[in-house]
């Protein structure tokens, strides 16, 4: 008897899942099939609007072009200008935290350059004042 009621239930489980399967199937078919309708009236709608607006871009497109580059020209600039501003504001301001000794980010490296070119600037004046004198040594000698 526990065995059949087992089985009973293994039974029902498998139904369950086959019904859930099926619940999903259609679900998905029914909204592919939505999808792909409406899909297809997009196109339709895209190609019709094309086909009436052809005619009206070939006659203002003298005027069009020219004020569609004007507008995407004006677009770039105000970009443009507003990205350089805010770098500029951005610099001003680390710029500002550096020089009040607020320690931004990045001023550890901005001190080890600027070590190491002055250190090197020392290293190129001392060989060049050595190259003098040898020089000068050398033209005395003869």
């Amino acid at each position: 008897m526990a065995q059949n009621q087992q089985y009973y239930g293994r039974g029902q489980s498998q139904q369950h899942q086959l019904s859930h399967q099926v619940a999903k199937t259609t679900t998905a078919v029914t909204l592919g099939g939505l999808l792909m309708v409406l899909s297809g009236l997009t196109l339709a709608a895209t190609v019709i609007g094309l086909v009436l607006a052809t005619p009206l871009l070939v006659i203002f497109s003298p005027v069009l072009v020219p004020a569609a580059i004007t507008l995407i020209v004006i677009f770039a600039g105000f970009l443009a200008s507003g990205g350089l501003g805010a770098t500029a504001t951005f610099v001003f301001y680390w710029m500002y935290r550096y020089a009040t000794g607020k320690h931004p980010i990045g001023a550890d490296e901005l001190d080890r350059a600027r070590e190491k070119i002055a250190h090197t600037a020392h290293d190129i004046k001392e060989k060049v004042e050595q190259y003098g004198q040898h020089h000068i040594n050398s033209s005395q000698d003869t």
